[in-house]
């Protein structure tokens, strides 16, 4: 398979440049599932034309990267702001997979309707999670590796996001969507974790359900 994977942007004041980066762990990962990750750039004139011309079959948010409109926001990129919204709306109209990680939850979160509010305590560190509801893909995971200062309270959630885990404090690590296959994260799968297993059986189950609700 075919999955596009958005990248965080740096600012490099040395070099006057601002670059696209993705974690090399990512690759590690997707390629060990059977997935050649494409990077997505986040400078495309037009990011709908070049992800049809890829042939891509899914979609992965990365990490990395406040949103733009948030109060206090740091380390910010309007420029992927708006390719990971056209990719969204790509998504949404041709139904494909979705998997949005940490700020890339934040994101689908947004793009839903949702929103975000500040979180102390989930910043570098590793925390208990508890499952939400009924979904055996989220049933074995009881701690999650954490790198966020902006989250998602339950009054929160989009209307057609569905919470699945939740931490300690209320906010929630883990939704999917009620209709089409979209699952979020608030943990980093390619990172170090006790879940990596779990990880790779929600990645593949996720990608394997193209065409249907991933329930």
């Amino acid at each position: 398979m075919r999955i596009a994977i958005t990248q965080r942007v740096e600012q490099i004041a040395g070099h006057g440049e601002r670059r696209d980066c993705l974690d090399q762990r990512w690759a590690a990962l997707l390629e060990g599932l059977g997935i050649d990750a494409v990077p997505v750039p986040n400078g495309l004139a037009d990011p709908a034309a070049w992800l049809l011309r890829q042939g891509i079959e899914g979609l992965i948010l990365s990490g990395g990267n406040d949103l733009a409109h948030l109060p206090a926001a740091s380390n910010t990129a309007a420029e992927r702001d708006s390719t990971e919204t056209t990719l969204l709306s790509q998504a949404e109209s041709r139904r494909l997979p979705v998997l949005a990680v940490c700020r890339g939850l934040q994101m689908l979160n947004h793009f839903l309707g949702g929103e975000l509010v500040p979180l102390s305590g989930h910043a570098g560190c590793m925390h208990p999670v508890f499952p939400v509801g009924i979904d055996e893909r989220f049933e074995r995971y009881v701690e999650v590796n954490s790198f966020h200062n902006w989250g998602i309270a339950p009054g929160t959630l989009a209307p057609s996001l569905l919470a699945r885990v939740r931490a300690a404090d209320e906010s929630i690590e883990a939704v999917t969507h009620e209709d089409l296959p979209w699952v979020g994260i608030m943990w980093h799968p390619e990172r170090p974790s006790s879940n990596a297993a779990a990880d790779s059986r929600l990645i593949r189950h996720l990608f394997s359900c193209k065409d249907q609700p991933c329930a």
